[in-house]
């Protein structure tokens, strides 16, 4: 058996690499040598980083993405995975990476990546640069650190034999950073694997003794306010009334008076035009507007964002929204149209109960206890597609870095192997046959 080879292979790794990676009594035998297997395959995950870092996928790069995606397979198949590629023409974007391994032992998981980054091709940050434990370059924390980290606990845990019985979909999505619209097709293969899983576990950038176990969703809002067009010297009068910008700032100040002190919701308009002529972009997110002062101004139009801790509070904060909207100040009108775009990643008993199990890995390997997050501090992400289908869902379980999104982005190199073994023992503990239940509640 492929265990036996490998904790024979044991008697010669050094005791200093046991003590470094854990406390022995803190690990079974079998936990052990996954460490290990982690930490002999450390330098060839680093090289395939480096490989994919320098590899361009902007989300735009459609090509860049699908290369990054396509040096996923070989390693992939070699572990026993079915892999293919799910194109995404319909919507402007690559496709998305899937990998699966039918079985029938513990948990079903559901494991996720991203392809894309935020550089695209022809920009200035391009390549993975390294001095000592810090390494730069586009996307290497966010989230192709992440990838790595996957793929690398998995080839630990097949070379001990460790999962062959295990049911396994990896789902690496190629839009992440700018989705497809619409979302009912972008995310639709994402959801169905969610759907089949009863764990999902995204591998986004961690932080040091924390994981995300909540996210807030997003979604949009426009609302546009009508008025009379007339002479300001009559604004206020029976015939004329307020004006369109008026009764915007009746609505926006009235939004704020009802909602503001609601936690873990927030609502922002980021964009407003208002006056006697105005076009507004909403694809594009800007506009123009003419009006003058001595004009009552026609039209105004707001565009915003929304951010909740579930589907109860988006729906009512949205119901609070269109009753204040529907009391118009006189002579004027309103209307307010809402657009989903991230469901949020609530805060479940199944959830606590992961956390539980992964704090426990953690401080098994000596890295220490684990809490959640504040769900106010972190934004949207794919994982947010899959927690509402699973009954258990965590983030954050990515190497840790810094400055996503930025080209000063960088990543410690040596948590890449922190966080594999950690993803490694956590995979193993959820996928033996005395694996855990979820409640979904």
């Amino acid at each position: 058996m492929k265990i036996a080879t490998a904790l024979l292979s044991l008697a010669f790794v050094p005791v200093a690499a046991f003590a470094q990676a854990a406390p022995q009594s803190a690990l079974s035998e079998e936990e052990a040598a996954i460490v290990a297997r982690v930490e002999a395959n450390f330098d060839d995950s680093i090289t395939f980083l480096e490989e994919v870092v320098n590899i361009n996928s902007g989300t735009m790069n459609h090509e860049g993405v699908r290369e990054v995606g396509h040096a996923q397979t070989e390693p992939f198949e070699a572990l026993g995975f079915d892999v293919d590629w799910i194109e995404q023409e319909k919507v402007d974007r690559a496709g998305h990476f899937r990998a699966v391994k039918k079985g029938k032992t513990g948990a079903s998981l559901l494991l996720i990546g991203h392809l894309d980054t935020v550089f695209a091709k022809g920009g200035d940050f391009q390549v993975w640069q390294r001095d000592g434990d810090r390494a730069t370059g586009p996307g290497v924390v966010d989230m192709k650190g992440g990838n790595v980290v996957i793929l690398y606990a998995l080839k630990a845990l097949d070379e001990l034999g460790l999962i062959e019985d295990a049911d396994i979909t990896v789902f690496m999505t190629g839009d992440e950073e700018m989705s497809g619209k619409p979302i009912s097709i972008s995310r639709k293969h994402l959801i169905a694997a969610a759907k089949d899983a009863d764990v999902a576990l995204n591998f986004e950038g961690g932080s040091e003794g924390e994981v995300v176990t909540s996210r807030r969703g997003a979604s949009g809002w426009t609302l546009t306010t009508t008025g009379v067009r007339a002479h300001s010297s009559v604004v206020f009068s029976d015939e004329v009334g307020a004006g369109a910008i008026f009764e915007m700032g009746r609505i926006l100040n009235d939004f704020y008076d009802a909602l503001a002190d609601e936690e873990y919701l927030t609502f922002n308009p980021g964009v407003l035009v208002g006056g006697t002529d105005v076009e507004y972009d909403e694809t594009a997110t800007k506009g123009s507007a003419f009006g003058k002062t001595n004009v009552v101004a026609q039209k105004s139009v707001v565009d915003g964002g929304l951010r909740f801790i579930s589907e109860e509070q988006k729906e009512a904060a949205r119901a609070k929204m269109r009753a204040i909207v529907e009391d118009h100040l006189p002579q004027t009108g309103a209307e307010i149209s809402f657009q989903d775009s991230y469901p949020a990643m609530t805060p479940t008993q199944g959830n606590r109960a992961l956390l539980e199990i992964v704090s426990d890995v953690s401080e098994d390997l000596g890295q220490g206890p684990l809490k959640g997050n504040d769900p106010s501090k972190r934004g949207a992400a794919d994982i947010s597609f899959a927690a509402p289908h699973v009954p258990a869902s965590m983030d954050g379980l990515g190497p840790q870095g810094g400055n996503a999104h930025t080209p000063d982005e960088w990543l410690d190199v040596p948590s890449v192997q922190d966080a594999t073994a950690r993803a490694a023992l956590l995979i193993y503990r959820l996928t033996r046959e005395d694996a855990p239940r979820f409640d979904e509640n």
